[in-house]
């Protein structure tokens, strides 16, 4: 049942990779760009029944990083029924601030879920530290911007900033078990 669609963004080639399943979506809009994010979401997905959106670059040396309002649903039919196939998504980004190596910030327009996945978060992934205030969290992680994606569900949803750490492993980008465990449960919380 997994679908792809060749699409084009501010002159980027992108393939988009649909996954249908539950309410709950799990979205990587940049699984070239931040590694670990488009494996995260499969996984995640897979284990959830969620429905799973990846965009990649494939083949490309350097990929370009388009900001996330710029993916608004218009580009894009697999995004479009996506959105209207989910409740809430989880957006999967990777950040790279020195200053907090560890940290997974969780911005986003829905509060209440960012705090069911910090709780699932500090239950399975203790070395990881969930920041929820948006006052806390550097201006460009937020994912607030009303034509980020992860806002245009119906319940809005929540924009997960991870550490490389907290996203690859020793083994590229295979996410780290204890962080995959972690998000499974957050997201099945937010399915109860």
């Amino acid at each position: 049942m997994t679908r792809t669609e060749h699409t084009e963004i501010q002159g980027t080639p992108l393939v988009a990779t649909l996954v249908p399943g539950g309410e709950i979506g799990l979205l990587a809009l940049h699984g070239s760009n931040e590694g670990g994010t488009a494996e995260l979401a499969d996984l995640v997905a897979r284990r959830c029944g969620a429905t799973s959106l990846v965009f990649t670059q494939p083949g490309v040396r350097q990929p370009v990083h388009i900001p996330s309002p710029l993916m608004a649903a218009d580009h894009c039919a697999l995004l479009r029924e996506f959105l209207d196939r989910v409740s809430l998504t989880v957006s999967l980004h990777g950040h790279m601030r020195p200053e907090a190596p560890h940290t997974v910030f969780l911005g986003g327009r829905n509060r209440a879920a960012a705090r069911v996945l910090a709780e699932a978060l500090a239950a399975g992934a203790r070395d990881f530290p969930a920041v929820t205030d948006l006052a806390a969290i550097p201006a460009d992680l937020r994912g607030v911007h009303p034509r980020n994606p992860v806002n245009l569900t119906r319940l809005g949803g929540v924009q997960v900033e991870l550490p490389l750490s907290a996203r690859t492993s020793g083994r590229a980008d295979v996410p780290p078990e204890k962080v995959v465990a972690a998000l499974t449960a957050g997201v099945k919380g937010l399915s109860a």
